[in-house]
């Protein structure tokens, strides 16, 4: 019996699906008109899900919703959601190198660093001259594959002597290795190419993980050396390794020795991974002990006199263009501050051999502390053990700035590495500067003092101090108040004094504020807030030279009372006052100083809370009237700080920070000018107005050896360089062009102008043409800034103690060059970042 209902006819659901479709386009066109952009979302994913045939056609705008969908989630805190709407769109779009590069991106603000390298990796991949994907896959390759990678690999000595204590030890019988903290794996394969039966390696890192594996497999033993992703503690036999080793290779050393966790999985190894240690009286083969390479280590140390990590770690002055700095404003950096949250390490690290103006040692050095990496109840003890008290013989008169630290790695009694300032090591020493003593300077016949210790499994040289055979110099001993003026002779000694005369009351508050090193520099650089002084003086003068000059009497005339007031009396400011708005990097004095100018009214763009207090503490001491100074973040409302002062009011001078400390140009630099000078009124100025950029061209075989592995010959054989050589960037940054190994083989020229004032004098893309003055190879192209406060005021990123640092592209392959050859360099300009190559 055949059925009365109809049968559709052919073509009907593929006629119903194209409604379908075609009604979804309209309302995601709908809704993106109504900035509905998830519901646009929605209706794009119906559309392409249906019609993929669809997907060049919509490709642009599915883009743009989902973008501007992920920024609503990111705002709303809806990760899941923002990550499932990245996966659904490149499940749609796998290869598109724009989202990969967007997913990154959000990936790298939510400090999955890891996972963000893969997706910019991919975006390079996939478009090779996409400059937005290069530039972020350099930025996290740093985070992953840090440098140091690259100068240890080339480190032939360290390489060679690792691999001949490995050698050793196997040959003797210890056939089962771990290696914790594995890397590249090269300690891994020395113990395999020595002959070991079973290698196991762990690496927490999972980049390094991953690079691991494949360097493994090039050298082919990935059959012979078995890869865990995990931290050495989370190891469990016979869950990950089926049994204890024998020989457990480790070099999870830094600067300071203990700070990359040694002793704490040198502990969990000998409880739970590694055979029992070889007894004295025991003759048996090693194959049934269990030991550890390094076997030991003695770390030494020496004080030293460095003006370089003085000006990085101390304030130095106490006037900083008319600003007097208070007693009761108490500046340390996070390797100083116990208080500080940021602080991780309790040290910095320098190359000394390296260090600008180099350094005078103090005192010889001195045995701190010996460990030994074969002992458990030793290195149990180590984090519980008394602080041991050192005395330090002062050899040489001068400042003591700092307690330098290295030590003598002992892999076996047979083969050590030594990290000593005057070795060439791939090895920074670890620096612990010196802060609150009264007076710093030493001659000999004093004596250093100290407490070492390994608190929290850190290296911690405490409560340094100098003892004299005159007298005692007490820790954070203030002015002796009326006896000390007496002997006080200039200015700003004076006006110390003062502040400490008048900060010294029972109910003042005492402030410390942590800042990072560049922010301490920046402090003592007093050239800079001179030339800005002069330079929003300037200004300020052309736009009502009356309101500056009666202010700036006041000011000279108050100085030695007032410590620095350079407001007029409030009842004196009936007319308007200048708006000058500061939104530099981290914590800044210039609102401050803008203040002395007159009828001024400035603000400030710290976000830190302790930074806020300090500024208001110095204002106070400064004697500015109440409410001088305003913190700008207080009254913006959304994330954009470049916004009017006032509904009815513009700025007559926006600072902007153009240059990092590290030496490149702060990213969107040119679209916050361009919105700055909007906000600007007439005659008011951006600072700085403009930035000129130069650069010369060396031959440095150490930028080569930081920036890439040399071949196989450095590894001994292994084949690891083009790997790791994957995580490669192309410029260095945070270098002393002043002390860095190279030969100059050009005379600086100019590549580039920032003009953040006139904009129409820019251009994305530039040849210059380089004359070379001496033959040789080109390796690399250092830069630096020339920064126009205005035309006749300029601020050297190079000079001498500039608180910046500079930057260098290090070529991929070395340029051959004879005296009188001409070079041409395309220098581009791209969102803040420059890019700069060497045309054939």
């Amino acid at each position: 019996m055949s059925s009365s209902r109809p049968r559709p006819r052919r073509g009907a659901g593929a006629a119903g699906r194209d409604e379908l479709v075609s009604r979804s386009l309209q309302s995601a066109e709908h809704c993106l008109r109504a900035q509905d952009f998830g519901t646009a979302y929605a209706h794009y994913l119906l559309v392409l899900s249906l019609a993929p045939e669809l997907k060049g056609d919509v490709k642009e705008t599915f883009q743009y919703t989902l973008f501007r969908w992920a920024e609503e989630l990111d705002a709303l805190s809806r990760t899941q959601d923002l990550l499932g709407c990245y996966e659904q769109a490149l499940e749609l779009f796998p290869d598109d190198e724009v989202i990969c590069n967007s997913m990154g991106e959000h990936l790298f603000r939510m400090g999955f660093k890891d996972e963000a390298a893969g997706y910019f990796h991919k975006a390079v991949k996939l478009n090779p001259d996409f400059s937005d994907a290069k530039e972020n896959f350099y930025r996290v390759a740093n985070w992953l594959v840090e440098r140091w990678h690259f100068i240890m690999l080339n480190d032939t000595k360290r390489n060679t002597i690792y691999h001949a204590a490995i050698q050793k030890a196997v040959s003797l019988g210890s056939k089962s290795v771990l290696d914790i903290g594995a890397g590249t794996g090269i300690l891994s394969m020395f113990a395999k190419r020595a002959g070991a039966h079973t290698v196991y390696a762990c690496e927490l890192s999972k980049t390094m993980y991953e690079l691991g594996c494949d360097v493994v497999a090039a050298n082919g033993m990935e059959t012979g050396i078995k890869l865990l992703h995990m931290k050495s503690l989370d190891i469990e036999i016979p869950k990950h390794i089926p049994e204890r080793v024998s020989l457990v290779v480790t070099e999870t050393v830094d600067a300071g020795l203990f700070g990359e966790g040694i002793v704490e999985s040198l502990i969990h190894a000998w409880e739970h991974l590694l055979l029992q240690p070889k007894t004295k009286d025991e003759n048996g083969s090693c194959e049934k002990y269990g030991k550890v390479i390094p076997a030991s280590a003695v770390i030494f140390g020496m004080a030293v006199e460095c003006a370089e990590i003085r000006r990085h770690h101390r304030v130095g002055s106490k006037d900083i263009a008319g600003i007097c700095l208070p007693t009761n404003v108490k500046f340390q950096g996070p390797a100083c501050s116990v208080e500080s949250e940021e602080a991780v390490e309790p040290y910095t690290t320098e190359k000394m051999g390296r260090v600008p103006g180099g350094y005078l040692a103090l005192t010889e050095c001195f045995e701190m502390m010996t460990v030994d990496f074969n002992n458990l109840q030793e290195l149990k003890s180590l984090a519980t053990r008394k602080p041991g008290k050192l005395e330090a013989p002062v050899i040489k008169e001068g400042i003591l700035d700092a307690v330098v630290v290295w030590f003598v790695l002992q892999l076996d009694d047979e083969h050590s590495l030594c990290t000593s300032p005057s070795e060439e090591t791939c090895w920074e020493q670890a620096v612990y500067p010196v802060q609150d003593l009264t007076d710093y300077r030493v001659k000999p016949g004093d004596q250093v003092l100290m407490e070492v210790s390994c608190q929290d499994y850190y290296l911690r040289v405490q409560g340094v101090s100098i003892f004299s055979s005159e007298h005692e110099m007490d820790v954070g001993k203030a002015f002796t108040k009326e006896k000390d003026l007496l002997s006080l002779g200039n200015e700003a000694e004076l006006c110390s004094a003062l502040a400490s005369l008048q900060t010294s009351q029972p109910d003042a508050t005492e402030q410390t504020c942590v800042l990072e090193s560049t922010e301490i520099a920046l402090l003592n650089d007093i050239p800079y807030h001179e030339a800005f002084k002069k330079a929003m003086s300037t200004v300020l003068s052309s736009l009502a030279p009356e309101k500056l000059c009666q202010a700036m009497d006041t000011h000279c005339q108050d100085r030695e009372m007032s410590c620095g007031s350079g407001q007029s009396d409030p009842e004196q400011g009936v007319s308007e006052p200048f708006y000058v708005l500061d939104v530099s990097e981290g914590f800044s004095v210039l609102p401050l100083i803008a203040g002395t100018l007159g009828q001024v009214k400035p603000y400030s763009s710290v976000d830190k809370d302790q930074h806020r207090i300090s500024l208001d503490l110095i204002s106070e001491a400064n004697h500015f009237p109440k409410e001088t100074l305003e913190f700008w973040l207080r009254h913006v409302e959304d994330e954009s700080v470049l916004q009017r002062p006032k509904s009815d009011k513009l700025w007559s001078i926006i600072i902007l920070d153009v240059i990092e400390p590290s030496g490149l140009i702060q990213q969107e630099i040119m679209e916050k000018a361009a919105i700055s000078r909007c906000l600007l009124q007439s005659g008011g100025k951006i600072f700085p107005q403009y930035v000129l950029m130069f650069g010369l061209l060396v031959e440095s075989q150490t930028l080569v050896e930081e920036n890439a592995v040399q071949g196989t010959a450095r590894t001994l054989g292994l084949n690891i360089a083009p790997f790791i050589n994957q995580f490669r960037v192309p410029i260095r940054v945070f270098l002393d062009l002043s002390s860095l190994p190279c030969i100059p083989l050009s005379k600086p020229v100019e590549l580039l102008r920032l003009d953040l004032m006139t904009p129409y004098l820019n251009t994305s893309h530039r040849e210059v043409k380089v004359r070379i003055c001496k033959s040789g190879h080109v390796t690399a192209i250092p830069f630096w800034y020339h920064m126009y406060l205005d035309d006749e005021i300029r601020l050297d990123t190079s000079s001498e103690g500039s608180h910046w640092k500079q930057a260098a592209v290090v070529l991929e392959e070395p340029i051959p060059v004879e005296t009188g050859e001409e070079l041409v360099l395309h220098v581009q300009h791209h969102k803040s970042n420059v890019s700069i190559t060497v045309k054939h």
